[in-house]
């Protein structure tokens, strides 16, 4: 119906894309979209490294790799009509070692299968050509993959939203969601919002939220840091665009690479530690609540069991400069622990289901009125675009 209200809740850059994609497609509709931060983007989206994920890495067939594709695109696009940071600095991935060529390999084929534009394998030798001062082996280059600021597009489309008739309403933490008579009522303290149906983009607290509203269980939300050295300005120049290392298929994170952003900086990372709150942007940040959650959920341990060998390697990393950057200098051999300093942090949702298996791809849930995005990784900030196209497809379908 032309005068529902649609209520979203998470002002990142998936809810408010998704907030915008309704105002466009269905002119009449309400929508309100519900942040308890005073500002949009503070979390994932604010914490964004700015990388535009061509589609390399992602499993053929499934939602990541379709959907980034799709965005790219988008994005790309809207960039361009609203004069918006959008850089095609290109991306090296990078084998270092012998044994990551077969990786490599099965990458590119990978990518292939994913249509990603102008991918190539390029030797030592071309390497050079492209980043003078990169080891490597060998390397796949796309030329098209781009940085560009997620906080600035966030901010645009939330004043998309309200330029079109919607709000976005601040200082919101929902509290309650309650299913009444022909809605959904949506609290926070006393404060009470009715909606016809809800969307549920909550990022790092999307199964807490998802659980007011009766949804599943699992999957679980645990928090990963992850820590950023940045090069020192004088020596910026030694990278000129992305270098990243040939990914792990047995890890979820890509491991230690290089990032090129649109203020000049160039950040290093990053390692990817088990952060003690939710909200866990510094080591010292503690959250009991939350510690108790992880505690308590089987597959915590069953993950942990899997993966202990890894995790003391990146909290290494995480205490010593030198650790974190010994894999650094594989990729960019003239830098090292004198060239950097201490950058920046984000925390990535990580979901993970009860037998310890780290949710890889998007997962999104709809039952009734309510939808709700339960893991929406990278590259969640690329796709964002066409995860709002799939979700407000599936919402007005039912």
């Amino acid at each position: 119906m032309a005068d529902e209200t649609i209520g979203i809740v998470g002002a990142g850059i998936v809810g408010l894309a998704t907030a915008r994609e309704i105002a466009l497609r269905r002119p009449g509709t309400r929508v309100v979209v519900l942040e308890k931060e005073y500002e949009v983007a503070v979390h994932q989206t604010g914490h964004n490294s700015g990388v535009v994920h061509a589609g390399i890495y992602y499993a053929s067939g499934s939602l990541k790799a379709d959907l980034c594709v799709r965005g790219v695109s988008l994005l790309r696009e809207y960039c361009q009509e609203r004069g918006l940071p959008y850089e095609e600095i290109g991306k090296l991935v990078m084998a270092v070692r012998e044994d990551e060529l077969d990786r490599m390999e099965n990458l590119y084929r990978r990518a292939g299968n994913n249509h990603v534009p102008e991918l190539r394998k390029i030797s030592k030798e071309e390497i050079r050509e492209i980043e003078p001062h990169a080891g490597g082996l060998a390397a796949l280059h796309s030329p098209r993959t781009a940085i560009t600021d997620y906080k600035a597009i966030a901010r645009e489309f939330a004043g998309d939203v309200e330029s079109s008739g919607g709000e976005v309403r601040l200082g919101f933490p929902v509290t309650s969601i309650t299913n009444v008579p022909g809605g959904i009522e949506v609290a926070s303290g006393q404060d009470r919002v009715r909606v016809d149906r809800l969307i549920l983009c909550a990022g790092l607290h999307s199964d807490a939220v998802a659980r007011l509203a009766q949804d599943k269980q699992e999957p679980r939300i645990v928090p990963f840091r992850g820590e950023y050295m940045l090069l020192k300005p004088e020596k910026t120049d030694l990278v000129r665009g992305l270098i990243y290392p040939v990914p792990d298929p047995r890890y979820p994170f890509l491991g230690v690479h290089f990032t090129p952003r649109v203020d000049g900086s160039v950040e290093v990372g990053p390692n990817a530690v088990l952060a003690l709150a939710r909200e866990g942007y510094t080591r010292t940040r503690v959250s009991p609540k939350d510690l108790l959650g992880l505690a308590a959920y089987p597959g915590t341990w069953k993950m942990a069991a899997q993966h202990w060998r890894t995790g003391i390697r990146e909290y290494r990393g995480s205490f010593s400069t030198a650790a974190f950057m010994k894999d650094a200098g594989l990729y960019v051999p003239g830098v090292g622990v004198s060239d950097v300093v201490r950058g920046g942090a984000g925390v990535r949702a990580q979901a993970l289901d009860r037998d310890g298996t780290l949710v890889d791809d998007f997962r999104i849930h709809q039952v009734g009125r309510f939808t709700a995005v339960r893991n929406a990784p990278s590259p969640a900030a690329t796709a964002s675009m066409a995860i709002a196209e799939h979700i407000v497809g599936a919402v007005f379908a039912s």
